[in-house]
């Protein structure tokens, strides 16, 4: 079986991140994964860009964890993909199968209401999972739902404090058949290290490989430790 982080972030990137993009990768290895796919907040998430710079310059900060962790795991032997959480009123959204390329040449997704940008994503060739649904804090303002937008549902979170938002996702989940993953949602590599992400029989190539064995129910989720 192989091993696969779905869902991290890295500190060059979000800053609520502690650990490089390097830094993960070093420790995944060290885990047994297969491969990564990093997913730093997006622009109007936690992120460290600045707002104020010209979107080229933005997006080539945005892209330094993942080419930094790219780098590292090209170097030790660990797959490393890229992707993105894309936040709407504290909902978040992880979008997988585009590229660097493709955000310095959609400068106008900030501009779009949830809805165009998640049909935007697929009519680009990308996928989207609905991350962590239920978490439920203090900082969310609301909760917002795509169940006819997105290509599955992360109805498992190693970081969650409380396992009610689990359980109260994979409902949501049973209530509109759509198909179900996992991620750790990791921040850094040492206090606050929970595993998770997915196992899988094939090899993925590519993100998009991923979000296709989940869709096929070809994935085995990996629990909270």
């Amino acid at each position: 079986m192989f091993k696969y982080e779905t869902h991290l972030h890295t500190s060059e990137t979000s800053a609520c991140a502690n650990s490089t993009g390097a830094e993960m990768a070093v420790k995944y290895k060290e885990e047994g994964y297969t491969g990564i796919i990093v997913t730093d907040h997006f622009f109007n998430g936690n992120t460290t860009v600045p707002r104020d710079l010209p979107w080229e310059e933005r997006v080539e900060l945005f892209c330094k964890g993942y080419e930094n962790a790219k780098a590292k795991g090209d170097e030790i032997g660990l797959d490393v993909y890229f992707g993105f959480e894309y936040t709407y009123h504290g909902s978040d959204f992880l979008v997988y199968g585009l590229d660097k390329q493709w955000l310095m040449n959609n400068d106008r997704i900030m501009d779009m209401k949830l809805y165009r940008f998640l049909d935007h994503v697929h009519a680009c060739g990308g996928r989207v999972i609905h991350a962590h649904p239920f978490r439920d804090y203090n900082y969310i303002p609301m909760m917002t739902f795509a169940p006819h937008r997105v290509d599955g549902v992360e109805i498992v979170n190693t970081s969650h404090a409380d396992p009610a938002f689990d359980e109260r996702a994979k409902t949501y989940a049973e209530w509109y058949k759509l198909p179900v993953t996992c991620g750790s949602d990791a921040h850094n590599t040492t206090d606050r290290w929970y595993g998770g992400g997915v196992l899988a029989e094939k090899k993925f190539t590519s993100a998009l490989d991923y979000v296709d064995a989940v869709i096929m129910g070809e994935v085995t989720i990996i629990e909270k430790k």
